[in-house]
Protein backbone atom coordinates (compact mmCIF):
# COMPACT_ATOMS: atom_id res chain seq x y z
CA UNK A 1 0.00 0.00 0.00
CA UNK A 2 1.28 3.57 -0.78
CA UNK A 3 2.54 5.42 2.07
CA UNK A 4 -0.23 8.26 3.40
CA UNK A 5 -0.18 11.07 5.52
CA UNK A 6 -1.61 9.22 8.40
CA UNK A 7 0.07 8.43 11.76
CA UNK A 8 1.31 4.92 11.82
CA UNK A 9 -0.56 3.87 14.95
CA UNK A 10 -2.22 0.57 12.78
CA UNK A 11 -0.46 -2.48 12.06
CA UNK A 12 -2.99 -2.61 9.05
CA UNK A 13 -3.92 -5.48 6.31
CA UNK A 14 -2.39 -4.95 3.13
CA UNK A 15 -6.04 -4.67 1.94
CA UNK A 16 -8.53 -1.15 1.22
CA UNK A 17 -12.12 -2.10 1.37
CA UNK A 18 -14.75 -0.37 -0.45
CA UNK A 19 -18.24 -1.65 0.32
CA UNK A 20 -19.82 -3.95 2.53
CA UNK A 21 -23.13 -5.77 2.22
CA UNK A 22 -24.32 -8.23 5.37
CA UNK A 23 -21.69 -10.37 5.92
CA UNK A 24 -19.19 -9.82 3.19
CA UNK A 25 -16.94 -7.28 2.31
CA UNK A 26 -15.44 -6.18 -0.69
CA UNK A 27 -11.99 -4.46 -1.45
CA UNK A 28 -11.11 -1.60 -4.02
CA UNK A 29 -10.43 -4.25 -6.45
CA UNK A 30 -13.90 -6.18 -6.40
CA UNK A 31 -12.91 -9.37 -4.50
CA UNK A 32 -15.17 -10.39 -1.66
CA UNK A 33 -14.54 -11.42 1.99
CA UNK A 34 -16.35 -13.19 4.85
CA UNK A 35 -16.29 -10.44 7.56
CA UNK A 36 -15.46 -12.93 10.82
CA UNK A 37 -14.61 -9.35 12.52
CA UNK A 38 -17.60 -7.46 11.85
CA UNK A 39 -15.25 -4.42 13.06
CA UNK A 40 -13.83 -5.89 16.44
CA UNK A 41 -17.35 -6.75 17.68
CA UNK A 42 -19.09 -3.54 15.76
CA UNK A 43 -21.25 -4.40 12.66
CA UNK A 44 -22.95 -6.93 14.59
CA UNK A 45 -25.79 -6.24 12.31
CA UNK A 46 -23.63 -6.41 9.10
CA UNK A 47 -22.35 -3.91 6.65
CA UNK A 48 -24.74 -1.06 4.98
CA UNK A 49 -27.99 -2.34 6.38
CA UNK A 50 -30.98 -1.15 4.86
CA UNK A 51 -32.99 0.14 7.67
CA UNK A 52 -29.73 1.37 9.29
CA UNK A 53 -29.03 3.57 6.00
CA UNK A 54 -32.58 4.33 5.89
CA UNK A 55 -32.48 5.84 9.30
CA UNK A 56 -29.14 7.61 9.28
CA UNK A 57 -30.38 9.42 6.20
CA UNK A 58 -33.61 10.42 6.82
CA UNK A 59 -32.32 11.85 10.62
CA UNK A 60 -29.61 13.66 8.19
CA UNK A 61 -32.12 15.70 6.67
CA UNK A 62 -33.96 16.51 10.28
CA UNK A 63 -31.02 17.57 13.01
CA UNK A 64 -27.25 16.45 13.39
CA UNK A 65 -26.40 18.15 16.53
CA UNK A 66 -27.60 20.08 19.10
CA UNK A 67 -25.73 20.86 22.52
CA UNK A 68 -26.66 18.69 25.20
CA UNK A 69 -28.22 21.85 26.78
CA UNK A 70 -31.79 21.16 25.77
CA UNK A 71 -33.82 18.70 26.21
CA UNK A 72 -33.50 15.51 23.41
CA UNK A 73 -36.07 13.60 22.91
CA UNK A 74 -34.26 10.12 20.95
CA UNK A 75 -31.80 10.47 23.08
CA UNK A 76 -34.09 9.91 25.86
CA UNK A 77 -35.56 7.22 23.85
CA UNK A 78 -32.39 5.53 23.47
CA UNK A 79 -31.99 5.76 27.12
CA UNK A 80 -35.18 4.12 27.88
CA UNK A 81 -34.54 1.29 26.07
CA UNK A 82 -31.22 0.44 27.09
CA UNK A 83 -32.52 0.66 30.99
CA UNK A 84 -34.97 -1.88 29.66
CA UNK A 85 -33.01 -4.28 28.37
CA UNK A 86 -30.17 -3.94 31.21
CA UNK A 87 -32.68 -3.62 34.01
CA UNK A 88 -30.30 -0.62 35.04
CA UNK A 89 -32.10 3.63 35.64
CA UNK A 90 -29.75 6.10 34.11
CA UNK A 91 -27.17 6.34 30.86
CA UNK A 92 -24.68 9.11 30.14
CA UNK A 93 -24.57 9.28 26.07
CA UNK A 94 -21.02 9.72 24.70
CA UNK A 95 -18.87 8.77 21.84
CA UNK A 96 -16.98 5.83 22.51
CA UNK A 97 -16.57 2.51 24.38
CA UNK A 98 -13.81 4.61 25.97
CA UNK A 99 -15.17 7.80 26.83
CA UNK A 100 -18.06 4.91 28.55
CA UNK A 101 -15.33 3.79 30.69
CA UNK A 102 -13.77 6.76 31.58
CA UNK A 103 -17.06 7.85 32.93
CA UNK A 104 -17.31 4.92 35.18
CA UNK A 105 -13.62 5.60 36.43
CA UNK A 106 -15.14 9.23 37.32
CA UNK A 107 -17.93 7.49 39.32
CA UNK A 108 -15.61 5.71 41.03
CA UNK A 109 -14.20 8.20 42.26
CA UNK A 110 -17.04 9.95 43.11
CA UNK A 111 -18.21 7.73 45.00
CA UNK A 112 -15.26 7.56 46.73
CA UNK A 113 -15.48 11.27 47.86
CA UNK A 114 -18.61 11.15 48.87
CA UNK A 115 -17.30 8.23 50.98
CA UNK A 116 -14.48 10.65 52.25
CA UNK A 117 -11.58 7.79 50.61
CA UNK A 118 -9.14 10.13 49.43
CA UNK A 119 -6.77 7.65 47.88
CA UNK A 120 -9.12 5.56 46.69
CA UNK A 121 -8.35 2.36 44.57
CA UNK A 122 -10.24 0.02 41.76
CA UNK A 123 -10.21 -3.71 41.46
CA UNK A 124 -9.16 -5.12 37.71
CA UNK A 125 -8.12 -8.08 36.06
CA UNK A 126 -5.13 -9.45 34.56
CA UNK A 127 -4.86 -9.48 30.86
CA UNK A 128 -7.37 -6.80 30.58
CA UNK A 129 -8.56 -4.09 28.30
CA UNK A 130 -10.42 -1.16 28.68
CA UNK A 131 -8.96 1.45 26.41
CA UNK A 132 -5.79 3.77 25.48
CA UNK A 133 -6.77 7.02 27.44
CA UNK A 134 -4.51 7.31 30.27
CA UNK A 135 -6.65 6.06 32.79
CA UNK A 136 -8.47 3.41 30.61
CA UNK A 137 -5.26 1.90 29.64
CA UNK A 138 -3.94 2.08 33.28
CA UNK A 139 -6.62 -0.08 33.94
CA UNK A 140 -6.53 -2.37 31.45
CA UNK A 141 -3.62 -5.61 32.23
CA UNK A 142 -1.88 -4.90 28.86
CA UNK A 143 1.83 -3.99 29.58
CA UNK A 144 2.08 -3.39 25.96
CA UNK A 145 -0.02 -0.84 25.55
CA UNK A 146 1.16 0.80 28.58
CA UNK A 147 4.80 1.01 27.47
CA UNK A 148 6.46 4.49 26.81
CA UNK A 149 3.54 6.19 28.46
CA UNK A 150 4.14 6.72 32.16
CA UNK A 151 3.76 7.86 34.64
CA UNK A 152 0.59 5.83 34.56
CA UNK A 153 -2.66 6.78 36.84
CA UNK A 154 -2.15 4.76 39.80
CA UNK A 155 -4.79 3.35 42.82
CA UNK A 156 -5.59 0.32 40.34
CA UNK A 157 -4.97 -3.19 42.41
CA UNK A 158 -4.73 -5.85 40.01
CA UNK A 159 -5.64 -9.65 40.42
CA UNK A 160 -5.84 -12.64 38.00
CA UNK A 161 -8.82 -12.38 35.91
CA UNK A 162 -11.60 -15.19 37.32
CA UNK A 163 -10.10 -15.85 40.21
CA UNK A 164 -12.43 -15.58 43.32
CA UNK A 165 -9.73 -15.83 46.46
CA UNK A 166 -7.50 -13.47 44.28
CA UNK A 167 -10.62 -10.47 44.70
CA UNK A 168 -11.79 -11.63 48.30
CA UNK A 169 -7.78 -11.40 49.33
CA UNK A 170 -7.67 -7.76 47.81
CA UNK A 171 -10.43 -6.50 49.26
CA UNK A 172 -9.19 -7.61 52.71
CA UNK A 173 -6.04 -5.97 52.10
CA UNK A 174 -6.74 -2.88 50.07
CA UNK A 175 -9.44 -1.73 52.60
CA UNK A 176 -9.82 2.14 50.26
CA UNK A 177 -10.88 -0.64 47.05
CA UNK A 178 -14.40 1.32 46.05
CA UNK A 179 -15.23 -0.66 42.89
CA UNK A 180 -14.02 -3.26 40.40
CA UNK A 181 -13.86 -2.68 36.79
CA UNK A 182 -14.30 -6.42 35.30
CA UNK A 183 -14.62 -7.85 31.54
CA UNK A 184 -17.47 -10.20 31.48
CA UNK A 185 -15.30 -11.72 28.59
CA UNK A 186 -11.98 -10.50 27.92
CA UNK A 187 -11.76 -9.70 24.47
CA UNK A 188 -8.95 -8.40 23.59
CA UNK A 189 -7.02 -10.68 26.77
CA UNK A 190 -8.09 -13.63 23.95
CA UNK A 191 -11.87 -14.52 24.75
CA UNK A 192 -11.61 -15.91 28.09
CA UNK A 193 -14.90 -16.33 29.79
CA UNK A 194 -15.51 -15.52 33.32
CA UNK A 195 -16.33 -18.74 35.10
CA UNK A 196 -19.50 -19.44 35.92
CA UNK A 197 -20.70 -18.02 39.59
CA UNK A 198 -17.71 -15.46 39.05
CA UNK A 199 -19.33 -12.60 38.79
CA UNK A 200 -21.71 -12.74 41.17
CA UNK A 201 -19.01 -13.53 43.92
CA UNK A 202 -17.86 -10.19 42.71
CA UNK A 203 -21.17 -9.04 43.09
CA UNK A 204 -21.09 -10.33 46.75
CA UNK A 205 -17.44 -9.14 47.51
CA UNK A 206 -18.43 -5.62 46.08
CA UNK A 207 -21.54 -5.80 48.66
CA UNK A 208 -19.58 -7.26 51.83
CA UNK A 209 -17.15 -3.70 51.05
CA UNK A 210 -19.76 -1.31 49.88
CA UNK A 211 -18.06 -0.76 46.96
CA UNK A 212 -19.05 -0.70 43.27
CA UNK A 213 -19.58 -3.42 40.55
CA UNK A 214 -18.76 -1.96 37.53
CA UNK A 215 -18.90 -4.37 34.19
CA UNK A 216 -17.57 -3.64 30.33
CA UNK A 217 -19.27 -5.16 27.95
CA UNK A 218 -17.75 -2.98 25.49
CA UNK A 219 -17.17 -5.63 23.23
CA UNK A 220 -19.24 -8.77 24.33
CA UNK A 221 -22.58 -6.50 24.88
CA UNK A 222 -25.32 -5.94 22.61
CA UNK A 223 -26.61 -9.50 21.66
CA UNK A 224 -22.97 -11.06 21.39
CA UNK A 225 -23.38 -13.66 23.77
CA UNK A 226 -26.81 -14.68 22.88
CA UNK A 227 -28.31 -12.33 25.87
CA UNK A 228 -28.57 -8.34 25.62
CA UNK A 229 -25.77 -8.47 27.85
CA UNK A 230 -23.12 -10.96 29.31
CA UNK A 231 -23.91 -10.24 32.64
CA UNK A 232 -27.33 -11.82 32.08
CA UNK A 233 -26.40 -15.57 31.78
CA UNK A 234 -25.75 -15.16 35.96
CA UNK A 235 -29.30 -15.11 36.64
CA UNK A 236 -30.11 -12.07 39.13
CA UNK A 237 -26.84 -10.65 38.84
CA UNK A 238 -26.88 -6.72 38.65
CA UNK A 239 -23.88 -4.41 37.86
CA UNK A 240 -24.05 -1.19 39.36
CA UNK A 241 -22.59 0.64 36.59
CA UNK A 242 -22.33 -1.66 32.73
CA UNK A 243 -20.01 0.23 30.08
CA UNK A 244 -21.51 0.12 26.11
CA UNK A 245 -20.36 0.92 22.80
CA UNK A 246 -19.08 -0.72 19.86
CA UNK A 247 -22.46 -2.72 18.28
CA UNK A 248 -24.86 -0.13 19.69
CA UNK A 249 -24.42 2.02 17.06
CA UNK A 250 -22.98 -0.37 14.33
CA UNK A 251 -20.48 1.77 13.07
CA UNK A 252 -21.57 4.57 13.93
CA UNK A 253 -19.56 6.51 16.81
CA UNK A 254 -21.82 5.99 20.10
CA UNK A 255 -21.48 4.54 23.61
CA UNK A 256 -22.94 4.45 26.60
CA UNK A 257 -22.46 4.63 30.59
CA UNK A 258 -25.24 3.19 32.19
CA UNK A 259 -26.07 2.93 36.10
CA UNK A 260 -28.54 2.38 38.96
CA UNK A 261 -30.09 5.41 40.06
CA UNK A 262 -28.64 6.17 43.13
CA UNK A 263 -25.07 5.64 41.60
CA UNK A 264 -26.09 7.68 38.62
CA UNK A 265 -26.88 10.64 41.45
CA UNK A 266 -23.43 11.41 42.50
CA UNK A 267 -23.07 12.98 38.50
CA UNK A 268 -24.96 16.09 38.92
CA UNK A 269 -24.76 18.84 36.47
CA UNK A 270 -21.56 20.00 35.63
CA UNK A 271 -19.91 17.00 36.96
CA UNK A 272 -19.34 15.50 33.50
CA UNK A 273 -20.05 16.21 29.95
CA UNK A 274 -19.80 16.06 26.17
CA UNK A 275 -19.81 17.95 23.18
CA UNK A 276 -20.80 15.36 20.52
CA UNK A 277 -22.39 12.42 22.76
CA UNK A 278 -25.82 11.56 22.75
CA UNK A 279 -26.41 13.56 19.51
CA UNK A 280 -29.56 13.16 17.26
CA UNK A 281 -27.72 11.09 14.62
CA UNK A 282 -26.33 8.75 16.66
CA UNK A 283 -29.04 8.26 18.81
CA UNK A 284 -31.72 7.79 16.08
CA UNK A 285 -29.46 5.13 14.09
CA UNK A 286 -28.65 3.46 17.83
CA UNK A 287 -32.62 3.17 18.60
CA UNK A 288 -32.96 1.58 15.12
CA UNK A 289 -30.21 -1.01 16.27
CA UNK A 290 -32.63 -1.63 18.92
CA UNK A 291 -35.51 -2.25 17.05
CA UNK A 292 -33.49 -4.26 14.40
CA UNK A 293 -32.39 -6.63 17.41
CA UNK A 294 -35.48 -6.78 18.63
CA UNK A 295 -37.45 -7.75 15.82
CA UNK A 296 -35.08 -10.05 13.94
CA UNK A 297 -34.57 -12.08 17.23
CA UNK A 298 -30.75 -11.52 17.14
CA UNK A 299 -30.03 -12.46 20.65
CA UNK A 300 -31.47 -16.37 19.58
CA UNK A 301 -29.96 -15.91 16.51
CA UNK A 302 -26.73 -15.74 17.96
CA UNK A 303 -26.83 -18.11 20.76
CA UNK A 304 -27.88 -20.47 17.66
CA UNK A 305 -24.82 -19.72 15.39
CA UNK A 306 -22.10 -19.39 17.79
CA UNK A 307 -23.18 -22.90 18.79
CA UNK A 308 -22.54 -24.22 15.57
CA UNK A 309 -19.59 -22.41 15.19
CA UNK A 310 -17.94 -23.31 18.66
CA UNK A 311 -19.50 -27.19 18.12
CA UNK A 312 -17.93 -27.16 13.89
CA UNK A 313 -14.63 -25.78 15.37
CA UNK A 314 -13.92 -27.73 18.38
CA UNK A 315 -15.10 -30.98 16.19
CA UNK A 316 -12.36 -30.14 13.15
CA UNK A 317 -9.63 -29.06 16.16
CA UNK A 318 -10.21 -31.50 18.93
CA UNK A 319 -6.92 -33.70 17.88
CA UNK A 320 -5.09 -30.88 16.99
CA UNK A 321 -1.82 -31.01 18.72
CA UNK A 322 -1.41 -26.96 18.82
CA UNK A 323 -4.63 -26.54 19.92
CA UNK A 324 -4.94 -25.50 23.26
CA UNK A 325 -8.77 -24.35 23.75
CA UNK A 326 -11.29 -23.66 21.81
CA UNK A 327 -13.56 -21.29 23.93
CA UNK A 328 -16.29 -18.63 24.00
CA UNK A 329 -20.09 -17.73 24.07
CA UNK A 330 -22.50 -17.10 21.47
CA UNK A 331 -20.43 -15.56 18.60
CA UNK A 332 -17.37 -14.47 20.74
CA UNK A 333 -14.82 -17.22 20.00
CA UNK A 334 -11.17 -18.03 20.63
CA UNK A 335 -8.85 -20.45 19.48
CA UNK A 336 -5.84 -20.54 21.62
CA UNK A 337 -2.72 -22.23 19.83
CA UNK A 338 0.70 -23.04 22.10
CA UNK A 339 2.85 -21.28 19.90
CA UNK A 340 2.73 -17.93 17.62
CA UNK A 341 0.12 -18.23 14.70
CA UNK A 342 -0.16 -14.25 13.56
CA UNK A 343 0.67 -15.36 9.96
CA UNK A 344 -2.91 -17.12 9.90
CA UNK A 345 -4.69 -13.42 9.73
CA UNK A 346 -2.69 -13.11 6.68
CA UNK A 347 -3.38 -16.43 4.85
CA UNK A 348 -7.04 -16.06 5.97
CA UNK A 349 -6.91 -12.76 4.39
CA UNK A 350 -5.78 -14.50 1.26
CA UNK A 351 -8.57 -16.61 1.32
CA UNK A 352 -10.89 -14.97 1.53
CA UNK A 353 -11.74 -14.30 5.15
CA UNK A 354 -11.38 -11.76 7.57
CA UNK A 355 -9.98 -12.72 11.45
CA UNK A 356 -8.26 -11.20 13.99
CA UNK A 357 -5.49 -12.44 16.00
CA UNK A 358 -4.67 -11.08 19.61
CA UNK A 359 -1.82 -11.58 22.20
CA UNK A 360 -0.04 -14.11 18.93
CA UNK A 361 -1.67 -17.34 19.82
CA UNK A 362 -5.62 -16.87 19.52
CA UNK A 363 -7.45 -16.80 16.91
CA UNK A 364 -10.14 -14.32 17.78
CA UNK A 365 -13.56 -14.35 15.69
CA UNK A 366 -16.90 -11.97 16.05
CA UNK A 367 -18.77 -12.46 13.05
CA UNK A 368 -21.54 -10.40 12.66
CA UNK A 369 -24.43 -11.97 14.51
CA UNK A 370 -26.65 -12.03 11.37
CA UNK A 371 -24.61 -15.18 9.64
CA UNK A 372 -26.14 -17.91 8.62
CA UNK A 373 -25.45 -21.38 8.88
CA UNK A 374 -23.63 -21.66 5.53
CA UNK A 375 -21.73 -18.90 6.25
CA UNK A 376 -20.83 -20.19 9.45
CA UNK A 377 -20.06 -23.82 8.08
CA UNK A 378 -18.10 -21.54 5.97
CA UNK A 379 -15.37 -20.17 8.68
CA UNK A 380 -15.02 -23.46 9.82
CA UNK A 381 -13.92 -25.19 6.99
CA UNK A 382 -11.69 -22.12 5.44
CA UNK A 383 -10.12 -21.88 9.24
CA UNK A 384 -9.94 -25.83 9.29
CA UNK A 385 -7.58 -26.05 6.16
CA UNK A 386 -5.66 -23.09 7.15
CA UNK A 387 -4.53 -24.19 10.00
CA UNK A 388 -3.71 -27.63 8.98
CA UNK A 389 -1.79 -25.63 6.05
CA UNK A 390 0.16 -23.08 8.17
CA UNK A 391 1.21 -26.44 10.62
CA UNK A 392 1.75 -28.68 7.62
CA UNK A 393 4.29 -26.07 6.55
CA UNK A 394 6.05 -25.44 10.09
CA UNK A 395 6.28 -29.12 10.44
CA UNK A 396 8.23 -29.23 6.94
CA UNK A 397 10.44 -26.43 7.56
Amino acid sequence: MTETHLFDTYARMPVAFERGEGVWLFDTEGRRYLDALSGIAVCSLGHAHPRLTDALCDQAHTLWHTANVAHLPLQEQLAEQLCDISGLDRVFLANSGLEAVECAIKIARRYAHEKHIEQPAILVASESFHGRSLASLSASGSPAIQAGFGPLVGDFVRVPFGDVAAAKQAFESHPNLVAALIEPIQGEGGVRVAPSGYLQSLRDLCDQHHALLMLDEIQCGMARTGKWFAFQHEPELKPDVLTLAKALGNGMPIGACLATESVARLMPPGSHGTTFGGNPLACRVGLEVLAVMHEDQICQGAEQMGKRLLDGLRIKLSDHPHVVEVRGRGLMVGIEFDCDVTALKQAALDAGLIINVTRSTIIRLLPPLIIEASEVDQIVETLHRLIEAHFAVSQSA
